[in-house]
This record gives C-alpha cells, sequence and structure tokens, in this order.
C-alpha cells in the first residue's frame, strides 16, 4: 500500500475547523540548548488534548454513512480521538485498552461517553478484542497508526509546521506505533528531501525502534513509562507505517525515564506548559545530547497533555516516583 502527500491533504480537508492550525511556538530556552530556534507544534492544545485527534476525525469522516460505531485499541489519546470524532458523527464508540493506561486516561474517555473496556495487560490484548469487536458487534476499527487516513491526519502537522518554518532542518518526533512518524516524515520528506526526521521514544518496549533494526515487525514486552503514550506494540502484519518510518526516519533514538522526567520539568518550569512525558522525548534527547548537531531551526510536536496531575506534581517537585516496577527518583529543578 503506498501513502503519499495526496493523502495527507485530503485528509487536510477532512479535519479543517477542527482539528487543525494549532500554534507552532519557540521556546527560548531550548533554542540556547539547540543554538538554533527551537519550535513547539502545540498538540495539547487540541479540543481532547492531544495530537491524535488529526487521525482521528480524519478517518472517522471518511466512514460511509451506514457505519453505526466504531472501535479501536488504545493507550488513551487515541480513545479521547475516536470519541470525540464519533460523537461529531452521531456513532457508537467502543474503546479498549490495557490495565497498563493510567486511570485519569480511562476517566477522560469514559468522560466523553465512550465504552469502555479494559482487556489484558498489554495493548496487543486490548488490539486483539477491538478486531474481536469487528466481527461480533459489527464495528468498524479505527486503528490508532496503520490507517491511511489516520496517518494521513497525523501529517498534517508535519505539513503545517513547514509550512509555518519551511527553513527547518529537523523535526523530532515521538515514536510508537508509527502514525505520527509516518505521517510528518512523509509530509516533511515531499516539501524538503534534505530535512532531517528523528523518532524518539523510551528504552523500555520501544516497538517500533526495535523492529526497524529487525527488519520486519517484532512484539517486545510492554512496561510502564513516564511517556505512557508511546506504549504498545506496532502489530506483527502492519503494512503502512512500519514500512513508511524504516524507509523515511533518518534515526530513532532511545531515552531514559530519568532523561524523560527531566525534560518534563523543562518544559514546566522554562516553558511553562504542562505536557505528558511522551511529549517531551524530543527535547529529552536534545538535552542528553544525544542528537546530531543542528545545522538550522528545530521542531518538535507537543502531543499531548492528558497526565496524571497527582505523579506530574511529584515530579515538578523533586520526589520519587514509581513507573509500575521502577522508581524514578526525583530531583529538585535547577539544584
Amino acid at each position: 500500500m503506498n501513502f503519499t502527500l495526496a493523502d495527507i491533504l485530503s485528509a487536510r480537508h477532512r479535519i479543517r475547523g477542527v482539528a487543525d492550525n494549532t500554534p507552532f511556538i519557540p521556546s527560548p530556552f531550548m533554542s540556547k540548548v539547540a543554538g538554533h530556534d527551537f519550535l513547539m507544534k502545540m498538540e495539547n492544545m487540541q479540543p481532547v488534548g492531544a495530537f491524535k485527534l488529526r487521525g482521528a476525525m480524519s478517518a472517522v469522516m471518511a466512514l460511509p454513512d451506514d457505519v453505526q460505531g466504531v472501535t479501536c485499541c488504545s493507550t488513551g489519546n487515541h480513545g479521547r480521538g475516536v470519541t470525540f470524532a464519533a460523537n461529531k458523527r452521531g456513532m457508537k464508540a467502543v474503546i479498549c485498552m490495557s490495565k497498563l493506561v493510567p486511570q485519569a486516561k480511562v476517566d477522560g474517555i469514559k468522560a466523553l461517553g465512550a465504552d469502555v473496556r479494559i482487556i489484558g495487560a498489554t495493548q496487543d490484548e486490548a488490539m486483539h478484542e477491538s478486531q474481536r469487536l469487528c466481527d461480533a458487534e459489527g464495528l468498524v476499527e479505527i486503528s490508532p497508526f496503520d490507517d491511511p487516513h489516520v496517518i494521513g491526519g497525523q501529517g498534517t502537522i508535519g505539513f503545517e509546521m513547514l509550512e509555518a518554518r519551511p527553513d527547518l532542518d529537523m523535526i523530532l518526533v515521538p515514536l510508537s506505533g508509527g502514525g505520527l512518524a509516518a505521517g510528518v516524515a512523509t509530509a516533511a520528506k515531499a516539501i524538503n528531501q534534505d530535512i532531517k526526521v528523528i523518532g524518539i521514544t523510551m528504552d523500555r518496549g520501544a516497538a517500533m525502534y526495535e523492529s526497524i533494526r529487525a527488519g520486519k515487525p517484532v512484539e517486545l514486552p510492554e512496561y510502564a513509562s513516564l511517556a505512557d503514550s508511546l506504549g504498545g506494540g506496532i502489530g506483527l502484519e502492519n503494512r503502512l507505517s512500519y514500512p513508511v518510518c524504516r524507509d523515511l526516519l533518518d534515526d530513532t533514538i532511545l531515552v531514559t525515564e530519568d532523561e524523560i522526567r527531566h525534560a518534563m520539568q523543562v518544559m514546566f518550569f522554562e516553558d511553562r506548559i504542562v505536557a505528558e512525558g511522551a511529549s517531551v522525548v524530543g527535547q529529552a534527547a536534545l538535552l542528553a545530547g544525544k542528537l546530531p548537531q543542528p545545522t538550522g531551526p528545530v521542531g518538535t510536536v507537543i502531543t499531548g497533555r492528558n497526565l496524571d496531575m497527582p505523579t506530574f506534581a511529584k515530579i515538578m517537585t523533586g520526589q520519587d516516583v514509581m513507573i509500575g516496577d521502577l522508581e524514578v527518583k526525583g530531583k529538585t529543578y535547577g539544584a
């Protein structure tokens, strides 16, 4: 299956006026670190608090009128987007999630009116349940990443970033199932083939990272993470997001839980922004010295704000936090 800029332009038409044109703002602090302008695409300002609304709206709006309901597996934000989009169409939404999803995200989806089902300990198990519902209840599955309409919606982010700053040298993209990275890379490379697009993810259970290195989709154990939105597999039958990420990403980089914690603090204390751990992996990689030296402006995607606030408060006040079976040691910012 081919995926091109035309798919992104079609998605742009479907989501217009609902899930587009988020701010693209500079971070003075991170610009000093980078040595060039460092700009943040504020997808945490979407109506559901995350970029996932773009892909969900694109896919749901493309469905025929006789569809009665939709389903998906989600680590939280995709489920919010699918439910929001389904509400726009007057459709039922059944969202399948694993036990690893933070309760705050489960509650947020329920508040939008979805039928939420907690299935198993991994996203792969939740995905199997979502696929079963298609046969059992006649629902249409909206993949969180391996769907051309979803990738097209996420790709509008890259289009808007380059439209605002055609001089971008590098784009840092949080990497999970690859829908965001595939869409952004397709848009960016179509506009400027020399731009560097780098996928960044946590260093435990990084399925796309390991799949690219293995030369095929692979399954990995899943772990709790400060970047919980980046958890989950990519599916062994992945037909779209994996090959696009494999072919178009210039590199993929891992960051640790401690590096994510520090980047969350930087976002809050330097930019006054509340953001999920998944949102700051680009900053984490730059602050940790894991990126190639930029030769021009750098852009990243602040993917969402739907985090557990008690955990966030502990991180900001320098307390230790337990993430699953891992203790992330606290540190007072600036100390």
